[in-house]
């Protein structure tokens, strides 16, 4: 199978249930409501999609996830590549989390007042669709601001947010995933989304894989920790031919761009 299909992805969630895995939002791990006590096995992964752009591509992976009975959060932006409300309400009438995909710091120009008002005016607009009670940073590695610094002033909590991943994840027992390069070792060439205290730890234990193939076999081989969140990004992964080599060749220049962009 062409690695980053959905026909591979497929594979990999199935893969993921037969080795005892449960697939589960980041709500569900924060409240412990997707986690059976009743299963021989505590394993579990958190499915999280940040949906930054072809919106349509996540409703695709939501389906499969749910004809799999398996539950996920996915991020949504404000612009309009992520913000198609018939895909906000299709993923959640599949019974997938709705959450905010906030990036208020780099779109207001590091003005932490202003952002704090672009937040809660766009948290506002996402509870149109679902009770969004989750949020998570888009990374924007092209901008000078992170935007989990609005937090240094402000509280999420206060809106009823229970939690963001990067703030509110245990990584000293939650193994973090990402396909950020459009691969599974894509922490090389990342601005931020990566888990900085922990990585040199994971890697030294041979815990990072390149391809879904080698994952998999990972997986099958009982090589995977037993409680991971696991982060994609819809767009990446697709059937279609063309717009699968129109990926891969776009991806790889933002590889080589933030190569760059980290040695300086």
């Amino acid at each position: 199978m062409r690695d980053f299909s959905l026909d591979i992805y497929r594979a990999l969630l199935e893969t993921l249930q037969e080795k005892g895995y449960q697939l589960i939002s980041f709500a569900e791990y924060l409240r412990k409501t997707g986690i059976s006590e009743s299963r021989d096995t505590d394993r579990f992964v958190i499915l999280r999609h940040d949906v930054d752009a072809k919106a349509w591509n996540s409703l695709k992976t939501a389906q499969i996830e749910a004809s799999l009975g398996a539950k996920a959060s996915y991020y949504f932006r404000v612009g309009k590549g992520s913000n198609v409300p018939e895909v906000i309400r299709s993923i959640a009438a599949l019974g997938h989390e709705i959450g905010y995909h906030y990036e208020d710091m780099s779109l207001c120009d590091g003005d932490v007042d202003k952002a704090w008002s672009h937040f809660q005016t766009w948290l506002s607009y996402f509870r149109q669709y679902y009770a969004v009670e989750t949020i998570c940073m888009h990374g924007a590695p092209t901008s000078k601001w992170d935007s989990k610094d609005l937090w240094k002033k402000y509280d999420y909590k206060t809106l009823g947010i229970i939690g963001e991943p990067y703030l509110d994840t245990d990584f000293s027992d939650v193994f973090y995933l990402t396909d950020t390069g459009r691969c599974w070792d894509g922490y090389k060439v990342s601005v931020r989304d990566k888990i900085p205290q922990y990585q040199d730890e994971w890697t030294q234990k041979g815990l990072s894989w390149h391809t879904t193939e080698e994952l998999i076999k990972a997986i099958e081989a009982g090589d995977l920790p037993k409680h991971v969140m696991m982060t994609t990004h819809p767009q990446r992964w697709t059937n279609n031919a063309k717009a699968w080599y129109l990926e891969l060749v776009t991806q790889n220049v933002k590889n080589i761009i933030k190569k760059l962009w980290i040695k300086n």
